[in-house]
């Protein structure tokens, strides 16, 4: 998804970010990431974002290092711009975040809002600014075997029309972002030091659960 306000530099994104932890959920780059909020928390953050510069920092939870019941957040994250948003009538928002860079977080600051806030620096990122950047390097006939492989052995309906026409950077990340790992392995595919590291990851990871002879607990659509 193309965005109105594109960012082609760490300076050009908040350094101060409303986070969003989810366990599970994986943003990247470019990629889109459906969302459904319902928590009031959640809908003051997205309110607030709409009322500035409409830019989330998505994030896992690190339940390791707890305080207070409060989960601590693991070290990077995805920031994404707002780019669909749809009310329900229900006191839920349909939304779609769209990747614009990753970021480490610096400290989570106090605030007043309901939702956490942390600063962040994008400056270890600076190529994730650059659309396509290092696709040559990407191995993609090993990433289409992988998938094939995944898909043969789940039984799943893959349109590889769309999947040959995809771009290396599109496969890879959207591959990686609606993949059925865990939390583990969905930060693994996030802190990839690039696109080549990111496939190389994805298709490591999904090799191990092919030798593993288990089908996935949810499909690769």
């Amino acid at each position: 998804m193309v965005m109105n306000n594109p960012y082609s530099a760490p300076e050009e994104v908040p350094n101060v970010l409303a986070v969003f932890p989810l366990a599970g959920a994986l943003l990247l780059p470019r990629g889109e990431l459906p969302l459904n909020i319902f928590e009031p928390r959640y809908m003051a953050m997205v309110d607030d974002a709409l009322r500035s510069h409409r830019v989330i920092g998505m994030i896992q939870p690190d339940e390791s290092a707890s305080h207070n019941d409060t989960p601590g957040l693991l070290p990077v994250g995805c920031a994404g711009r707002i780019t669909q948003l749809a009310e329900t009538g229900d006191g839920h928002y349909l939304m779609t975040l769209t990747g614009i860079a990753r970021f480490r977080v610096l400290e989570e600051v106090s605030a007043m809002t309901p939702y956490r806030q942390c600063r962040v620096d994008f400056s270890d990122f600076r190529s994730d600014f650059t659309p396509r950047m290092g696709e040559n390097a990407v191995d993609r006939d090993s990433v289409l075997r992988t998938l094939r492989d995944f898909a043969e052995v789940n039984q799943l309906q893959i349109d590889w029309n769309s999947i040959h026409d995809a771009p290396n950077e599109a496969l890879v990340n959207a591959l990686a972002m609606m993949s059925p790992y865990g939390p583990r392995e969905k930060q693994a595919l996030l802190e990839a030091p690039d696109l080549k590291a990111r496939a190389e990851v994805l298709v490591a990871i999904t090799e191990v659960e092919l030798a593993r002879g288990k089908n996935a607990s949810s499909p690769l659509q």
